[in-house]
């Protein structure tokens, strides 16, 4: 019997849970609301991509803080398993518990096991949305995602794998005129644009990588398909990093108005770096010191 099934045996008075967005690595970009909860918080369970400052600034000091961070392809990343443990066994002590996650919170990530799995046990829970990687990546690098005779819509899809996307569907993305938001899929980017270019993607629509955006590492990589070759392909781009395509990316030039540091470095912690919290062993991951 797992602890779970041992929970909901016993049926104990439950706390609650709060499922936060803390935006895209700025760390003013955190609503008011998520950082008033921060501030009632009796544990913080923290994604990867959540800035340091966020923490320092807005947990209060009583909250217990577990790093529960997960990165796409790293053995080293949390299991979500392990993560639902957490959620219900702090809940069901009666604690508020923070569920807080880089971006928003409903945008490509384990929303759905965690809802699902408060519901089983009966757990009161509250969503926050925060801002999401693909507006504050636009946002920083000058890049309005629906601009007027640019584009009418925006897409958000992933390639995470090369497989994701079925080959019926490149020459569709390939032709339509939304703008194409990817997340994760900075490592197989050289699949995306060969799959593109292969369905003969329009030469006015651009390809942008956008490099911790929002952060003050922020860096913007453009080009257009038939510069890829020469200019992009093989890179490797500091995590996070998203994929705009579009006639939009052409603004980027005119307005863009963050200034990039010559730094570079890691702005979020790899998963490598700190010890994830597996279910059955000692909670030993703090995320960040207050001092």
């Amino acid at each position: 019997m797992n602890s779970l099934q041992r929970h909901t045996e016993t049926k104990p008075l439950a706390g609650k849970v709060i499922l936060a967005g803390a935006g895209c690595g700025d760390p003013e970009l955190i609503t008011v609301k998520a950082a008033r909860y921060l501030q009632e918080a009796d544990v913080v369970l923290t994604d990867r991509l959540v800035s340091n400052e966020i923490i320092r600034n807005y947990v209060s000091e009583r909250a217990e803080v577990i790093y529960v961070g997960k990165q796409c392809r790293r053995g080293y990343s949390t299991p979500q398993a392990s993560i639902n443990e957490l959620i219900v066994a702090h809940a069901l002590k009666g604690k508020m518990v923070v569920r807080l996650k880089g971006g928003d919170a409903s945008v490509f990530s384990n929303i759905l096991d965690e809802l699902e799995v408060l519901t089983l046990h009966h757990i009161p829970f509250e969503i926050i949305p925060g801002i999401t990687a693909a507006t504050g990546a636009a946002a920083y690098a000058g890049i309005p995602l629906t601009a007027r005779g640019y584009s009418t819509a925006v897409r958000f899809l992933t390639l995470y794998k090369s497989d994701v996307v079925s080959v019926e569907s490149w020459q569709e993305l390939a032709q339509t005129n939304d703008t194409l938001v990817f997340y994760m899929s900075s490592e197989t980017l050289d699949d995306l644009a060969a799959n593109l270019c292969k369905h003969g993607i329009s030469e006015d629509k651009k390809l942008a990588v956008v490099e911790q955006a929002t952060t003050p590492f922020q860096k913007v990589y453009t080009c257009s398909f038939s510069e890829y070759a020469n200019q992009l392909r093989g890179k490797r781009f500091i995590s996070p990093s998203l994929v705009i395509i579009g006639k939009v990316v052409n603004l980027h030039a005119q307005f863009n108005w963050k200034n990039e540091v010559n730094e570079t470095t890691h702005y979020f912690t790899p998963v490598g770096d700190i010890r994830p919290v597996i279910a059955g062993q000692p909670n030993t991951a703090k995320h960040v010191s207050r001092a």
